[in-house]
């Protein structure tokens, strides 16, 4: 007996109905991105197969409902495909990282632009709390003839960045797991560029989106009474890191841009100033080493 297939159009279209039932944002993106999961095809050769008439075996077809019902749950997209874009990369994640969001392309753009500006032939960037790997591995791949050092200090999140390290081939990258106040004494003096995408959000406000609120590690999303505990261990850190001009670059909530400017600027930072994303909220600070 042959096997009943189901045509791909057919089980994309109940997909994107489930998940727009569930409340997301983008169900029909969201639906073909796990369909070409399943299929493991991008996006584009997934239309293709999907205007040819294709089809989906049973057990292709059972995979998808599977994940479908779960990010209809809110399980994170990219926990469920366990791939995270992130400027040119595609960095692995998944359960004790935090995910990189399109904002923080931005927040790395700053650190790139500024390594690729400085007089060294091999300038050095450090990385606090890198995460995934992603400013990081952006960092190390778009200016390959930098240095790149990278502290995290949770264990899990601290894995997944070594997996991406080994994904990249950066072998100009290094990841170490440490506390950020300890990070890289070896280095003090010598860095052009410090970046960050510290947590920052304030303990008593919890995020509105259950992806974040239930699946982020807490660790990386909440930064203390006011958000900054860990923006103030970034200030003194990179301080004590950067060569005289060198630049640091501190990812930040949209309205904590004055308190940051403040932060650094008492810390003995200069020229302090503040950036927009590209929805123009205000998404990152910069200031300049004495």
């Amino acid at each position: 007996m042959s096997e009943t297939l189901v045509p791909l159009a057919d089980a994309l279209e109940r997909a994107v109905a489930q998940l727009a039932a569930a409340g997301l944002d983008s169900p029909d993106v969201d639906a073909e991105l796990l369909l070409a999961h399943v299929l493991g095809v991008g996006r584009g050769e997934l239309r293709a197969a999907v205007l040819r008439g294709d089809a989906l075996t049973s057990a292709q077809a059972a995979a998808l409902a599977d994940l479908a019902e779960r990010r209809a749950a809110r399980h994170p997209l990219q926990h469920l495909t366990g791939r995270a874009p992130f400027r040119h990369l595609e960095l692995e994640v998944g359960p004790g990282v935090f995910v990189p969001r399109p904002e923080t392309e931005i927040t790395a753009q700053l650190a790139i632009d500024a390594l690729r500006a400085a007089a060294s032939p091999a300038p050095v960037a450090v990385d606090l709390g890198t995460g995934s790997g992603a400013i990081a591995l952006a960092l190390a791949t778009e200016v390959p003839h930098a240095r790149v050092h990278a502290a995290e200090k949770s264990p899990e999140a601290y894995a997944w960045a070594r997996k991406n390290l080994v994904g990249t081939g950066a072998a100009n990258a290094r990841i170490e797991l440490v506390d950020l106040a300890d990070a890289f004494p070896e280095l003090d003096g010598t860095v052009s560029v410090v970046v960050s995408n510290p947590p920052y959000i304030p303990d008593a406000a919890i995020p509105r989106d259950p992806e974040v609120r239930l699946f982020d590690p807490p660790q990386a999303l909440y930064g203390g009474e006011d958000g900054l505990d860990v923006v103030r261990v970034v200030s003194r850190t990179a301080l004590r890191l950067a060569h005289p001009g060198g630049l640091v670059v501190i990812e930040h909530g949209e309205l904590q841009g004055a308190a940051i400017r403040d932060i650094l600027t008492a810390d003995g930072w200069r020229a302090a100033a503040t950036h927009p994303d590209l929805t123009l909220r205000d998404r990152a600070t910069t200031a300049v080493h004495p």
